[in-house]
């Protein structure tokens, strides 16, 4: 699944672990200041926050593109140089590409929230009566959200596209990897079912559980520094009191009770998807020799199969009660959390409604990245389960030693063009 579009997968990911650390480490220890050798100096710790579309192009903005392209650049010489795979423009480069673009709409999502403060302050001051203003000066301030959102949806359809077509690349590459094999791999059970749908089921749930995860990622690293500035504003929190990082330790504390509580709820769910695939195969099978062979695919031999097929989802369906249980009452209880926590310091008159909207929107931001696991723990199911009987389709080239096999692969992709 992974030789077949990544460079020495294990070393590659290792390596691009360790690259990326040793980046984001430089960026805070000194990297952010060399773009003043070049006039893009980072924002003075006094000045003012930037508001609207503008921040976007700013000159800290402009500099971190450009260290961003050179790390990339820096890593995909290296590999390009060590060892040339055919698929690397898309393994790495687009990638590259990939993260960028997930990286810019969460900091148009910061953006929008260091909007959501000044506005909604000036709207409360229009509804309470205490603030004078114009049209043209309300118009302005929501154009200023409008450019935001205007971009970040382009942006979003853009990568969308991207990552449709990178995901199929992968498929590609797992496609051919497994045809070049298809000799030593056609007297497995069901193996034109794991070259073709499998691989095709691996790429489409990699495809919405990568770039979530991805997302969430990035969003918890954007936002969790903007809700410690916002946590400020917020005095105790209710029965526990006053406490260091009262906001940080509410959405740390909600989010690990909420992802274990799922997670001992579905332990059994990967199991029983494993042997629900297991079932089906077996019944299809049966059907598809039954339309070469007048002997087979006969109503008793159909009946007992399909009988396995109807006990092992009813199975699945009775446990997935005690599992969406859990799962929707939390998700039910998500929604007035950020508000149960506020009620203090609301209470206290300590927060306006621009404080208000910003410090939710924030905490919903850190929340909803840290219940990744919570929110997507069906379709994890799903890709596990996928994900197994690939893994054991692969025994078989894994029981040979695997060097002469890809050197022989990539000398044939590398003849063709992957693009």
């Amino acid at each position: 699944m992974f030789v077949s579009f990544f460079p020495q997968p294990k070393l590659f990911f290792s390596s691009a672990a360790i690259w990326s650390l040793a980046a984001i480490l430089f960026w805070f220890f000194g990297g952010e200041q060399l773009g003043s050798l070049i006039g893009l100096p980072p924002a003075a710790a006094d000045a003012p926050p930037i508001i609207g579309i503008a921040v976007l192009v700013s000159k800290p903005f402009l500099w971190f593109y450009i260290y961003f392209a050179l790390c990339v650049g820096i890593f995909y010489a290296f590999w390009s140089w060590y060892s040339p795979h055919p698929w690397q423009r898309w393994s790495i480069l687009m990638t590259a590409v990939i993260l960028f673009f997930i990286y810019f709409n969460v900091q148009v999502s910061v953006a929008v929230n260091a909007w959501y403060g000044p506005f909604f302050d000036y709207v409360q001051g229009l509804m309470s009566g205490t603030g004078k203003s114009t049209n043209a000066e309300f118009y302005t301030g929501l154009a200023d959200f409008s450019w935001l959102a205007l971009v970040g949806m382009n942006v979003q359809v853009v990568n969308a596209f991207i990552v449709s077509h990178w995901i199929f690349r992968w498929r590609t590459a797992m496609n051919n990897y497994f045809i070049a094999n298809w000799g030593r791999l056609r007297h497995i059970e069901g193996a034109s079912q794991r070259i073709q749908e499998d691989t095709m089921r691996f790429s489409q749930i990699m495809e919405d559980l990568g770039s979530s995860f991805v997302q969430s990622i990035m969003t918890l690293i954007a936002f969790l520094p903007v809700m410690i500035q916002l946590q400020a504003h917020i005095s105790e929190l209710p029965i526990i009191g006053a406490i260091p990082q009262p906001l940080v330790v509410a959405a740390l504390a909600w989010c690990l009770f909420g992802t274990i509580s799922v997670m001992i709820a579905g332990l059994k769910l990967p199991g029983l998807q494993f042997r629900n695939q297991r079932v089906e195969a077996a019944y299809r099978k049966e059907l598809v020799y039954g339309e070469d062979h007048e002997d087979r695919a006969q109503p008793a031999t159909t009946a007992e199969l399909f009988a396995n097929v109807r006990h092992n989802y009813f199975r699945l369906y009775f446990h997935y009660i005690y599992f969406n249980v859990v799962r929707y009452t939390y998700l039910q209880a998500d929604n007035i959390f950020s508000l149960l926590i506020l009620g203090p310091s609301l209470v206290a008159h300590k927060i306006t409604f621009g404080a208000l909207n910003q410090i939710s929107n924030a905490f919903g931001k850190v929340t909803g990245s840290l219940q990744f696991l919570l929110t997507s723990w069906s379709t994890i199911v799903e890709l596990q389960s996928v994900h197994k009987r690939l893994r054991a389709f692969e025994a078989t080239l894994l029981g040979e030693p695997l060097p002469d096999i890809d050197q022989r692969y990539l000398a044939r992709q590398g003849a063709e063009d992957p693009a």
